[in-house]
């Protein structure tokens, strides 16, 4: 798979992040700072990042920032978009099942090695199945109602 991986800060995880993805068998593209090595305004580094998943140029996502929150907040601004904020593998496991989450979000500052690669273990190795297609269909018609579709 292309996994877009952004962060708006540099942060001595993301090595770890990077080498994990490759030795799982994934392409990393590199958006933000993953890229620059400089800080970034995390708003624009999570939209060209997502947009890249949009436009099919890559397959899911891996976002980062202080807290999560502000570059889930700003993927998830883009329709189709599904960020989940994941600070443990259970978590990760769930949005990949009930939420079909295409972009992991993820804390630059709690992140540990170990926290990590459970965390890469459980979005990677859970199939999103049926299980959440319900609720992910009513997200999009969500999105539809609002953009007057």
């Amino acid at each position: 798979m292309r996994i877009a991986v952004c962060s708006d800060e540099p942060y001595g995880i993301h090595e770890q992040l990077l080498g994990a993805l490759r030795e799982l068998g994934h392409e990393v593209v590199a958006f933000g700072s993953i890229r620059s090595g400089g800080e970034e305004p995390w708003a624009a580094v999570a939209a060209e990042a997502a947009e890249s998943i949009l436009r099919g140029d890559c397959d899911e996502g891996i976002f980062c920032c202080w807290t999560g929150t502000g570059i889930a907040m700003a993927a998830n601004k883009l329709p189709g978009i599904r960020a989940a904020l994941c600070t443990d593998a259970e978590t990760a496991r769930g949005a990949r099942i009930w939420n079909h989450a295409n972009v992991l979000a993820l804390s630059n500052r709690l992140l540990g090695e170990h926290v990590l690669t459970e965390i890469l273990e459980a979005w990677f190795g859970t199939d999103p199945g049926d299980a959440g297609a319900e609720g992910v269909a009513a997200l999009a018609a969500l999105d539809d109602r609002h953009r007057g579709g």
